[in-house]
């Protein structure tokens, strides 16, 4: 008889020990630890809540303070507190406090974040505050070599501390005169240059409190004259010219070209356009038989350039019937697609303030104008006066809010094709009382 085979006994594994959870971390730093309020018996301060956590949670906030110059840190609140506020009283009058938060969670303590000066323990009896003028509310402009005294009244109590900077930076006090005193500060600059241009920023400090104003300073001078200039096309009693921006603005916009002609035979200049936007021309009523040189001026808000560009050719108006010849002069084409001589330009405007948007356009035929704001046409929006003539053309925003800002666009087209050229408008609110 046979046996039957035996089989394996199972042999069954212990159970596995369970993962152990990780250890518990403490959480970052309270952030942006400041004081909110402080007289002659207490102190409150503020803080935003750490960054990191982690998944052991908050259990609260510990407030620590010491004596400026000591070590011997004092818990101010017996249990810990979950707001992100916390007023420490029974303060001693005189006392200088350095103070810190401190979070905490199964993991420990956080690194504490902590005020950044150290904190007297008196009434602020006014808190500082800066009366900005209305004139320096919006861009301040004045011309290269004028005098610069701005008074900007303030109020505060004790006597403020008071700190420029300009483009973020200190004031350099060799260009630049800073005079304070109880109620005021002056800035001075004896005779005004280019470099000057900037934002200012002033700073007014009482204790742990402080109150902010910036005032944008633009110097300008006379422009340099137009970069280049050339003589296109003479025909008949006429002659086309061109030229380009000058590459020296004097720091503000161009607001036109003065256009001079003379004779070779006399050399004497003569105005024949004045205050002229566009960046092309054609002079008429030339005399016959005479050669003519050009030259034009830039113009801003400051005056007209110094110097001018001149043509390096002359036009010479030729008798009738030796060169002169109507079949050729009927074969040239003067129509041409839309071309923007002016582009826009990016513009920041005072909520409240009408502002205008300005450029120049050339083609023929009369290219059809159309505004648009961020791709939608404007159309006949009363908010809005739409202006086209003799190729300059302008939008004029009346009493924008922040709401009008964005990318405006000038739209223009004819028969040959069509040109835009678009800019982007801030809106920026006024300074208040």
């Amino acid at each position: 008889m046979i046996a039957a085979p035996v089989e394996p006994a199972v042999v069954e594994e212990p159970p596995k020990a369970p993962t152990p959870p990780p250890p518990a971390v403490p959480t970052s730093a309270p952030l942006d630890v400041s004081v909110d309020d402080v007289n002659d018996s207490s102190l409150t301060i503020k803080w935003r809540t750490p960054e990191t956590i982690g998944d052991s949670g908050l259990d609260g906030y510990a407030i620590e303070y010491c004596k400026d110059g000591t070590t011997d840190w004092v818990v101010a609140n017996e249990e810990l507190t979950a707001a992100n506020r916390y007023c420490i009283k029974n303060l001693k009058a005189g006392d200088l406090l350095r103070v810190r938060v401190v979070a905490v969670n199964p993991g420990g303590r956080s690194e504490p974040g902590t005020v950044a000066d150290p904190v007297p323990i008196r009434e602020v009896v006014d808190r500082p505050k800066i009366r900005l003028p209305r004139a320096l509310r919006s861009r301040y402009v004045k011309k290269v070599g004028e005098q610069i005294n701005l008074v900007i009244p303030f109020l505060g109590k004790p006597k403020p501390a008071v700190s420029w900077l300009k483009d973020g930076q200190p004031v350099d006090t060799k260009k630049v005169n800073i005079r304070n005193s109880d109620k005021d500060s002056i800035l001075f600059i004896r005779s005004a240059q280019r470099e000057d241009s900037g934002v200012y920023e002033m700073t007014l400090k009482v204790d742990s409190f402080e109150d902010k104003a910036a005032i944008t300073l633009q110097i300008v001078e006379r422009p340099g004259p137009p970069a280049s200039i050339k003589l296109v096309d003479a025909w008949g009693f006429n002659a086309a010219l061109e030229w380009t921006p000058p590459k020296d603005n004097g720091n503000t916009d161009i607001t036109g070209y003065t256009v001079q002609k003379a004779d070779k035979k006399t050399e004497e200049w003569f105005t024949v356009l004045e205050h002229y936007h566009r960046l092309s021309a054609t002079i008429s009523d030339l005399v016959m038989g005479n050669s003519y040189s050009f030259r034009v001026f830039s113009e801003n808000q400051v005056g007209m350039s110094e110097k001018s560009a001149v043509t390096k050719e002359v036009a010479t108006i030729q008798k009738t019937g030796i060169v002169y010849k109507p079949f050729e002069y009927q074969e040239h084409d003067f129509n041409e697609a839309p071309k923007f001589t002016t582009p826009l330009n990016d513009r920041a405007a005072t909520v409240g303030y009408t502002t205008k948007l300005l450029c120049s356009v050339r083609g023929s035929p009369k290219p059809k104008i159309e505004w648009l704001k961020n791709q939608m046409v404007i159309g006949d929006d009363p908010k809005y006066r739409q202006i086209s003539n003799q190729g300059i053309c302008s939008l004029e925003i009346r009493k924008p809010c922040s709401f009008d800002g964005g990318v405006y666009t000038c739209r223009a087209k004819n028969a040959q094709g069509e040109a835009t050229v678009s800019c982007k408008l801030e809106a920026d609110h006024c300074f208040t009382e």
